[in-house]
């Protein structure tokens, strides 16, 4: 069974950190649906489970601002003050 969450949690371009080795960081270069392990990093010959891996930074895109904007929130939620706004 193919584990599609993980395959698009553990996407190439992703940095980690090998928790076996702290300060070891990494790149994942691929994940591979039909390998176990199946992820590949760019500098580590041996492909690696997810629970070996911890993530450092994600792709340094963003899709869009959050802003918490709590006053506006708070007028629009009720008593949520925690509710993200999208700007």
């Amino acid at each position: 069974m193919i584990d599609w969450d993980e395959a698009f949690e553990y996407l190439p371009g992703l940095t980690v950190e090998l928790k076996s080795r702290p300060g070891v960081v990494d790149t994942i270069v691929g994940y591979d649906l039909t390998m176990v392990p199946p992820i590949w990093l760019k500098n580590d010959p041996c492909p690696r489970y997810p629970h070996e891996l911890r993530v450092v930074s994600r792709s340094s895109v963003q899709a869009c601002s959050l802003n918490a904007d709590i006053a506006s929130n708070q007028n629009q939620a009720g008593s949520n003050p925690g509710l993200l706004s999208i700007r």
